[in-house]
């Protein structure tokens, strides 16, 4: 539980990044939110959250500044564009890198942070946003055993697991593009499978729970596929995240000469459904997609949108 003189700034108060907000609150940190949206800054200061306009502001008095954003871009902006967070960050505060990137940039922008004497973790997060609210996450981390004592109160009110994965950032970031690549892939699957059941004419309803009692079944699968059941293609986490993911993946096997056949094939996938206006779609509009092109009876996929 926290003090009442730990103070927390989250920067991105999106699906994720508000539900970390609000699970840092119920512990009881004094947590001040931010994000380019002033209406979800209102929204967070309603729960009874503090609100400022720029990372600048946010930030100072910050023991932990948790900064939940989209890429390495936004990440880099909020640390050293205009009003940026790092030279209104106390000296010995600890900057919590959310965002899934290329490990390399991560090593870029840690050494940047803890030359200026602040300290830097490397912590993408995965759950979605349910589970982000519930302050249950896996956060994938990795830094300095200092980054890791100032953030821990903060990353135990977050997470569910937190598997602590070495003692340099960019490893966590590693760890990360592994777990995006299979759930990419497992994306890309499960979406080109439901639409070939809907084309054979099946029931894709039994489809849905025969699949998930057999061995065919994967985590994706089974969190995705409802979503088509209802034609309802509201982002939980968008197509262009995938994009930018398996993006990140190949440029890192092509870096290091390796091979990802699998993964390559569904970034086309979410390429196509992204070109075809799905972008900020659910990421299982992949679904979507494969029905406009093939016939396939899908729910809500009858018309290009």
């Amino acid at each position: 539980m926290a003090t009442s003189a730990q103070r927390i700034a989250v920067i991105g108060l999106g699906s994720m990044g508000f539900g970390m907000a609000t699970s840092l609150l119920r512990a009881g940190f004094a947590v001040t939110g931010c994000d380019v949206s002033a209406d979800s800054v209102a929204r967070f200061k309603a729960g009874g959250g503090q609100g400022a306009a720029t990372p600048a502001e946010a930030v100072r008095d910050a023991e932990i500044v948790v900064s939940v954003v989209v890429n390495a871009a936004q990440t880099e902006a909020i640390l050293f564009g205009k009003d940026g967070a790092l030279e209104a960050m106390a000296p010995g505060a600890v900057f919590v890198s959310a965002a899934t990137m290329d490990p390399e940039i991560a090593k870029r922008l840690a050494a940047r942070v803890e030359a200026s004497g602040r300290l830097y973790l490397d912590a993408p997060i995965s759950g979605g946003a349910q589970r982000a609210a519930q302050g249950e996450l896996t956060i994938l981390a990795s830094g300095s055993a200092a980054a890791f004592a100032k953030a821990r109160p903060a990353l135990d009110a977050m997470a569910a697991k937190l598997y602590e994965l070495g003692d340099a950032p960019g490893q966590g970031s590693a760890f990360k593009m592994i777990n995006q690549l299979l759930a990419g892939v497992h994306i890309a699957a499960a979406s080109e499978a439901i639409s070939f059941a809907a084309k054979q004419g099946l029931d894709i309803r039994k489809v849905y729970e025969v699949i998930t009692a057999s061995a065919g079944n994967s985590w994706m699968f089974e969190n995705r596929v409802p979503h088509v059941l209802e034609g309802d293609y509201t982002p939980r986490s968008a197509v262009d995240i995938f994009v930018k993911d398996l993006g990140i993946v190949q440029d890192m096997a092509r870096n290091a000469k390796f091979p990802v056949p699998m993964s390559a094939a569904a970034l086309q996938m979410f390429l196509m459904a992204s070109a075809s206006g799905m972008g900020r779609d659910d990421d299982i509009a992949v679904a979507k997609m494969y029905a406009q092109v093939t016939g396939a009876p899908l729910p809500g996929a009858s018309k290009r949108d």
